[in-house]
């Protein structure tokens, strides 16, 4: 008989999730995998939705919850839940050993199940490593992510260029697409009327989805970056605003009780800890554009053409579509790129927009691969030089 493989997934955010969704199904339903999944992070905070819910409501079974979050999002409140997740996965790892662990992404929790999995000589799949995201302590992350991960599942052939610069062999990397533009493909979306009901809103003449994160590698910009958007946000007539909450970073919180406030004096916005990824896909094919510096404007909203108001320089380095345009977190600025976005010969632009994150079948090439590859030696790297 042979023998399983054991493959674990460890998500530890509601965006992270939806991208994994399509994977964890596609794992599921493998008979030569034996597949275990673990929710931490933001999943398990109250303050966040508590978006565990909505993995346990797709039907999925989560094996364990290991909360890392301390109820600070300080500097020092982060890092300490690093430090708490290090020990937390380290126990997990010792009591259910894996033979492969898939993560996505750049996130300090992500980070510290990894160290954990590194020292326990577990075999680590890494998926969307490549990327740039400078003005986020997400890209040091990400990039040490990559550096204790043996098996690389790249986006496009610039970011596979990259992780093979970072010195892993071009043997292990490879280019599957993004795992964004899949779930596009594989999510049945609601339509208008339903999302309206389901949301408890209407959409008026006009339509933006907002997510704004703080900028990590700044100090104390967070609560001041949003307050230039929301000014010019608020000048918006005949406009609805769909606003999701920032995530579990520094000083996200500050960003969240601005939201909150200006939720409160505007009854054409509306706040969503969290929206699902089924509501916020079916949202993008519904609104104008997306407004913020969430990597979904750069990643997903292109495949819906529609425009991506880009703020900051959270997202600096990152592939952009036409549809994208950068601007600076300043009221004048914002207001300006808000206009662009609406003007006759930016639509036109629109129009033939090509996503740069490649086409559909992500998961399912994935999955194949982890199937087949062989895992025995592959802990022990050697350095490439280009």
């Amino acid at each position: 008989m042979i023998q399983k493989r054991k493959v674990l997934v460890i998500t530890g955010t509601r965006a992270e999730y939806g991208l994994l969704k399509f994977l964890i199904k596609d794992i599921s339903k493998d008979k030569s995998v034996d597949l275990k999944l673990i929710a931490t992070g933001a999943h398990l905070s109250n303050s966040y939705g508590l978006t565990y819910k909505e993995i346990v409501a797709d039907g999925v079974n989560i094996n364990s919850k290991i909360d890392t979050l301390l109820g600070s999002d300080t500097e020092v409140g982060i890092s300490k839940s690093i430090g708490l997740g290090i020990n937390l996965f380290a126990d997990e790892y010792k009591n259910n050993p894996p033979d492969l662990i898939i993560v996505l992404g750049d996130r300090y929790e992500i980070f510290a199940a990894v160290i954990s999995a590194l020292i326990a000589r577990i075999p680590i799949a890494h998926i969307h490593g490549g990327e740039l995201t400078k003005g986020a302590v997400d890209e040091a992350l990400r990039h040490s992510i990559t550096k204790m991960s043996h098996l690389h599942f790249v986006a496009n052939e610039e970011y596979k260029n990259r992780v093979i610069q970072l010195g892993e062999h071009p043997k292990n990397v490879y280019n599957i697409g993004g795992m964004g533009v899949d779930c596009i493909e594989r999510t049945k979306l609601l339509d208008k009327k339903t999302l309206e009901n389901d949301l408890g809103l209407k959409f008026l003449k006009k339509s933006l989805l907002v997510t704004f994160h703080s900028v990590t590698l700044d100090h104390d910009t967070a609560l001041m970056h949003s307050k230039e958007l929301l000014k010019a946000l608020s000048e918006m007539e005949d406009t609805t605003l769909i606003f999701t909450y920032a995530n579990a970073d520094t000083d996200g919180s500050k960003i969240i009780s601005a939201l909150k406030i200006f939720v409160k004096g505007n009854k054409n916005a509306f706040l969503f800890d969290s929206l699902g990824q089924t509501r916020y896909l079916s949202c993008l094919e519904q609104v104008d554009g997306v407004i913020g510096n969430s990597s979904s404007g750069l990643t997903e909203a292109p495949s819906f053409r529609i425009g991506t108001i880009n703020i900051g320089d959270r997202q600096g380095g990152r592939l952009k579509a036409a549809s994208v345009i950068d601007c600076d977190p300043k009221y004048l600025e914002i207001k300006n790129a808000i206009v662009k976005l609406y003007s006759s010969s930016f639509q036109r632009i629109l129009k033939s927009v090509e996503n740069p994150y490649g086409k559909p079948g992500a998961s399912k090439k994935l999955l194949e691969i982890i199937k087949k590859v062989n895992l025995e030696g592959l802990i022990k790297k050697s350095f490439f030089d280009l």
